[in-house]
């Protein structure tokens, strides 16, 4: 492989985050909030928060983005960790959309609508028609749908780029002779966990899989390890964001970390250990990028079924990782993970504008109350109530400053504009 073929490998790649990340972006803006919104109400049973989780994930195609959004709610007291369990495991199983989107890459055929539905025939019109979108048209909603659809279009052209990369590999024997390695699960699992873990997003690296799956060189021995340690890979993130968070919200980063971990490990065990007497032939058969698509969902799946009934132990293991402490309740907060999120972010510098403002009615009676009847322990209450409310308007004014910075819609804009008169 030589240094003309890696930059094009890390250009597929860069146009492939790119894409993933402004399709993304572009359904969460359409949303309005609405989606998180949900996410943050129904969840009061483990099978409703996992298909909330799942569909979600499957709308803003990042099973990071939905963890570290269920992290902040957590760590904002708006969500209680047995609740959060369901969502985290739901976005494992949502995120597989995006390799089922990537396989389409893979269809063969002459036929009229097999050319169709190859990326290379309608990706170019998705981006034609997102940039005539995004550039020409005044309404909001209209120049999200643009992003969505250019960011489709990038991603596709990205997938194809990496694709033309690694296709002369499939004729270097260094190369198969390489992936030969992870034929050892240990060593297939690793590499599939480090390469995630460095670019924190399993959708990417199960993308790259499927890419270097056109060689011909990549076997359901090597594919099947890999998936699995992509799955333990994509925790990284919402472990990095749980830093500084309190300690519940470290506790459903853990959860996340535990159930892949967990996961793999039970698979591997009855997978691997039922080979030894079943000798599974297709092993050695080549994948494609469906197939890929296919080990990806079923492991997935598995992995939730074994352990969605199991969901208490995993928040009791949780606990006894992250011990109990105490912790300030009363000090206003708005947690900065949100800032990525604008329309979540807004709602819950809204929420704290209304605790606010009840506090501040509050205040301001009891005040009154004293002009006629003087207590000096309630007007010590008085005072220390004061001090809260600076700190309130100190806490969400800076805030939407930074929030202001993020871009966010025009709507969100409006609403950042009257909090910030209302405080």
């Amino acid at each position: 492989m030589d240094l003309f073929m890696v930059l094009q490998l890390l250009c597929g790649l860069a146009l492939f985050l790119f894409g993933m990340n402004s399709m993304g972006d572009g359904l969460e803006s359409l949303s309005g909030g609405k989606l998180e919104k949900t996410l943050e109400k129904m969840t009061n049973s483990t099978m409703k928060g996992f298909i909330l989780g799942a569909a979600v994930t499957a709308v803003i195609q990042s099973s990071s983005a939905t963890t570290v959004m269920v992290v902040g709610f957590v760590n904002s007291g708006i969500m209680k960790l047995r609740q959060a369990i369901g969502i985290i495991m739901g976005a494992n199983v949502g995120t597989t959309i995006t390799s089922w989107i990537l396989s389409l890459s893979g269809i063969e055929g002459d036929s009229l609508v097999m050319q169709l539905l190859k990326p290379s025939s309608f990706s170019a019109v998705f981006a034609f028609v997102g940039i005539i979108l995004l550039m020409f048209c005044n309404s909001e909603k209209k120049k999200h749908l643009g992003t969505i659809f250019l960011g489709f279009g990038i991603l596709m052209v990205g997938m194809d780029q990496m694709s033309a990369a690694v296709e002369p590999l499939s004729n270097d024997p260094t190369f198969t002779g390489f992936l030969t390695l992870f034929n050892n699960p240990v060593f297939g699992i690793l590499a599939g966990a480090l390469l995630t873990a460095i670019i924190q997003s399993s959708s990417a690296s199960v993308g790259i899989l499927q890419a270097l799956s056109k060689t011909g060189a990549i076997s359901y021995s090597m594919a099947i390890p890999i998936v699995m340690g992509q799955n333990i890979g994509t925790c990284v993130t919402a472990l990095i964001s749980c830093i500084g968070a309190k300690k519940n919200a470290k506790r459903a980063a853990f959860v996340h970390l535990y159930f892949n971990i967990i996961g793999t490990l039970v698979i591997c065990a009855l997978f691997y250990g039922s080979n030894l007497f079943i000798n599974y032939g297709f092993l050695n058969d080549i994948v494609g990028p469906e197939n890929i698509a296919v080990i990806h969902t079923a492991f997935n799946l598995l992995a939730t079924a074994i352990l969605l009934p199991f969901n208490k132990y995993l928040e009791k293991l949780a606990c006894l990782t992250i011990k109990d402490k105490d912790e300030d309740s009363d000090v206003p907060f708005l947690d900065e993970r949100f800032l990525n999120t604008p329309s979540v972010a807004t709602e819950r510098a809204k929420s704290l504008a209304e605790k606010m403002a009840r506090l501040s009615e509050g205040t301001l009676l009891g005040a009154l109350e004293l002009v006629d009847h003087y207590d000096e322990k309630v007007a010590e209450t008085i005072h220390e109530n004061e001090d809260m409310i600076d700190s309130y308007e100190d806490v969400i004014s800076t805030y939407l400053v930074k929030l202001s910075s993020k871009q966010p819609s025009a709507d969100d804009n409006k609403t950042i504009q009257l909090i910030l008169h209302t405080i």
